[in-house]
């Protein structure tokens, strides 16, 4: 994979799950004020994309408990081949309150497929791909 070039931008989210109740955590973005995963840019070039996530979750998030199991959910890649934007499902045992960084403004757990308004357009195109829906339903049937 070309991602290891100096001119490619790699991402990476993840969706975070709540094992007991099956609700999503979304996040709404404080300069668009759109919904969105937990996640942000790989700065370090030493880490691996989900290393990169984990960073992005205690800066953004910094409460989050342990996750339990990490489940990549997609990898899209843009045309060029210059963005690579890395999803993941995360699964926690229990909701938790996040403590946002000043990124986010809001949160919310949501259940399955009733996505909060308006989604960040990159993530309602990942959640609406056909492949990922069926990927998330066998996590939700799973857990």
């Amino acid at each position: 994979m070309a991602s290891n070039s100096l001119n490619n931008i790699v991402c990476s989210g993840g969706i975070i799950l709540a094992k007991e109740t099956k609700r999503f955590l979304f996040l709404l973005r404080n300069k668009e004020s759109v919904w969105g995963f937990v996640g942000g840019q790989k700065e370090d070039s030493d880490l691996t994309p989900y290393e990169a996530l984990v960073r992005e979750i205690n800066e953004e998030i910094a409460s989050c408990p342990s996750i339990e199991k990490t489940v990549p959910l997609e990898l899209f890649v843009s045309n060029d081949n210059k963005f690579y934007y890395h999803t993941y499902v995360l699964i926690v045992e229990k909701e938790f309150v996040p403590v946002l960084n000043d990124e986010h403004i809001g949160y919310a757990w949501i259940s399955y497929g009733n996505w909060p308004k308006p989604l960040h357009q990159a993530v309602k195109t990942s959640l609406n791909n056909r492949a990922n829906k069926a990927k998330i339903e066998v996590i939700l049937d799973l857990i």
